[in-house]
């Protein structure tokens, strides 16, 4: 099943703990006329975040469901049965509001989705200053046990291979100045 792509859209990618997601915050909170697309996933929900706000929680087997129901425009399995994926309803819904859709998304997920949408999709990659200030960052969140801190690193490893197939890489060793960089790059296509 294809996907129309109706309008341009704005992904965001990077190890995780490498502040995509406080970029994404930073862009939103612009006047650039962006929408969080909210990703669905089948992990469970941590105490802070709201089901519909920062995901939409569902689980593995209706996860499975949706996609051999044709519900994504894409999907990955990151870690063994934690998927991840974009509703196509969440597309259609935001584009339907006039808006430009801003994913938050992991590094293949990202390519998949530039993979999607092509010219109409900015891809910035996120990257750390170093895998130690990345470890350091995960360390601090308090939401990882050992295992899963060397797994997220180890996966870190393997997905800074891939920033060259993004459209731009961001190194995030400055807040400020990484949201000032991510900004003009997000303006510049929007306005192209």
């Amino acid at each position: 099943m294809t996907f129309a792509t109706t309008g341009k859209c704005i992904i965001v990618s990077a190890p995780s703990g490498a502040g995509k997601t406080t970029i994404v915050r930073h862009l939103l909170a612009q006047e650039l006329g962006l929408a969080f697309s909210v990703s669905a996933t089948s992990r469970p929900k941590r105490d802070y975040e709201v089901e519909g706000h920062d995901y939409y929680f569902i689980t593995s087997d209706a996860f499975r469901q949706r996609i051999v129901d044709g519900a994504f425009v894409e999907w990955e399995e990151v870690y063994p049965g934690r998927f991840y994926g974009t509703l196509r309803t969440e597309m259609a819904r935001i584009w339907a509001e006039g808006r430009t859709p801003i994913f938050d998304v992991d590094v293949v997920g990202g390519l998949h989705l530039k993979g999607i949408f092509g010219e109409n999709g900015l891809a910035l990659f996120i990257a750390p200053p170093s895998l130690d200030a990345l470890e350091e960052r995960l360390r601090l969140r308090g939401t990882e046990t050992p295992k899963t801190l060397t797994d997220r690193v180890d996966k870190a490893v393997h997905e800074m291979t891939y920033a060259p197939r993004f459209d731009a890489v961001v190194i995030n060793d400055d807040r400020d100045r990484a949201c000032a960089e991510a900004y003009q790059r997000v303006h510049d296509f929007l306005h192209a």
